[in-house]
């Protein structure tokens, strides 16, 4: 091991730079679907040794001192996240005339940016870096640090966390309503780079016992909670998810829609497939209705008529302020609306964080003049919500909808569903077909249910669609890109004892401890007689 760490170090150049790619490119098989984290006790010590060689000559300013670093850690980002996501590219090839040119970008600008971030995590460990265990810390606090600042940096886009490696079923999962996702990615890291100490011995069997003390926890923590006895169900909801498996390319044809709305329906009104109980609530996926209701208002007459006495159907659509067809001042909102047995709609839930570029465009006007626009094509560009609520059904049941990659901020979600009973997700991963990106969002949702401690209904156009109960086990799902119906009765155990706040305290406080511990070790290091 010695002899492999020291190759590792020595590596120079491009040689350096590919070994490192390769790296980050392996961490992604920890991810879904395939969830092989075993891969993470080779990316991880891998990447430390490249750091333990990525020094400057001495004369170099200080600054100048951080580029190796920041090297190692850009490209081990741009192995991770090109080979995590390069399913983003087909979002553009739905219309190929249209977006075919920004394929680039999307392959390779996007992931180029997000490696920015580790190129950081690199370089704040590297400020505390030791040649003993220490470096483990200060590499664990980088990540910890540095993933924080992507869920929020430009509006935040924290997919496939590094800690989401170390959650790939539900046993390991329950970690994370204690300390977040804040606290796991941090953890992750430090455990998964443990066997890099096995190349110098020094501290080796502290590293180990740290390790397997913290795998151990992990582990025992999700089978206490697994196992643990169900709280008294005192209410429960019969819910109907329908997954109508609509091509992207049909979804606004207008010569199509009728048919498509039909195909709801009638998907909607097949007989009870479980136990004959009627469903009180029906829930369709995003933007799944083809048209407006101000514009065709025989919809609505049509969704009463389906509706028996006290349903409720939450469908997602494009819902319009103010006039719509040429009226410039007309807002568009990507909504979940609640539509009641008198084909009223009742309640209304608007898309709070949109998707720049997809739903938006940043510098509209100015990216407008030099033919650059958003990949969701609709008549104007959407508006985003200024706050969500809790929709209230039968059993005075409140549900809290969040739209498409809405699901997949942590802070957002906890923040949200603090007075809530059931977390509803809808979503349209048509646009990525049977790629990485839907299993990846549906194991989102999943982590999701485990930090709230609240089980959660998914309708997406093509799939995963399903039921996951609040300790984050799916409970049914309906197969990706098959149409039909899932009927499923969703019970309300009591709620877990450990808070929003506490997690939001917890998360920090882990890496707050293992800072302590990485500056501990790099005082004693530089106190330590030569």
């Amino acid at each position: 091991m010695d002899r492999l760490a020291g190759r590792i170090i020595l590596l120079w150049g491009w040689r350096r730079a590919l070994v490192a790619f390769a790296a980050g490119a392996l961490a992604v098989l920890a991810q879904a679907p395939y969830d092989f984290f075993a891969v993470c006790f080779v990316s991880f010590p891998v990447l430390v040794w490249l750091l333990d060689g990525a020094t400057a000559e001495p004369p170099a300013r200080f600054l100048k001192r951080l580029v190796p670093a920041f090297a190692v850690g850009w490209w081990f980002g741009f192995g991770y996240f090109v080979t995590g996501l390069w399913w983003v590219g087909g979002a553009l090839l739905v219309e190929a005339d249209d977006f075919a040119w920004a394929l680039p970008l999307a392959v390779l600008a996007l992931p180029a940016l997000l490696a920015v971030f580790y190129g950081l995590a690199a370089v704040l460990a590297r400020l505390f870096w030791t040649g003993d265990i220490g470096r483990i810390a200060s590499l664990a606090v980088g990540f910890g640090v540095a993933e924080w600042l992507r869920s929020v940096v430009f509006t935040g886009f924290p997919w496939n966390p590094i800690g989401y490696a170390a959650m790939p079923i539900p046993l390991l999962m329950q970690s994370v309503s204690v300390v977040g996702v804040i606290g796991m990615n941090a953890l992750a890291v430090f455990v998964f780079s443990m066997p890099a100490l096995l190349a110098s011995n020094r501290h080796l069997r502290t590293g180990l016992v740290l390790a397997a003390a913290l795998a151990i926890a992990h582990v025992g923590f999700g089978y206490w909670r697994l196992s643990g006895p169900e709280g008294a169900s005192a209410r429960s909801l019969a819910v109907r998810i329908v997954q109508p498996s609509i091509l992207q390319t049909e979804k606004w044809d207008g010569e199509v829609r009728d048919r498509i709305f039909r195909t709801m329906l009638d998907l909607s009104a097949q007989p009870a497939l479980a136990d004959g109980k009627k469903p009180q609530l029906i829930l369709w996926p995003e933007t799944s209705v083809p048209f407006l209701f101000t514009e065709r208002p025989d919809a609505l007459v049509a969704i009463g008529e389906l509706l028996g006495d006290g349903q409720i159907l939450m469908a997602g659509a494009v819902r319009a302020e103010g006039s719509s067809g040429s009226n410039a001042n007309a807002r568009y909102y990507n909504s979940v609306v609640a539509i009641n047995d008198a084909g009223e709609i009742v309640d209304a839930v608007d898309k709070v964080h949109l998707v720049p570029f997809g739903e938006y465009l940043p510098f509209e006007d100015m990216l407008a003049s030099i033919g650059i626009e958003k990949i969701v094509q609709f008549p104007m560009t959407f508006s985003a919500g200024n706050q969500r609520h809790a929709v209230t059904l039968a059993g005075a049941i409140r549900a809290v909808p969040f739209i498409c990659y809405e699901i997949i901020f942590p802070d957002m979600v906890k923040h949200d569903t603090a007075m809530s009973d059931l977390i509803v997700n809808v979503t349209n991963d048509a646009w990525f077909g049977d790629t990485p990106g839907p299993y990846q969002h549906f194991r989102q949702a999943q982590i999701r249910a485990v930090e709230t401690s609240q089980p959660l209904v998914r309708a997406a156009n093509t799939g995963i669609s399903g039921f996951i109960d609040d300790r984050g086990r799916v409970v049914d799902a309906l197969a990706i890109n098959t149409a039909g119906v899932l009927d499923v009765t969703v019970s309300f155990p009591n709620q877990s004892s450990m808070s929003f706040a506490d997690q939001r305290f917890v998360g920090p406080l882990v890496l707050l401890v293992l800072f302590g511990f990485a500056c501990g070790m790099r005082l004693r290091q530089r106190l330590r007689p030569n």
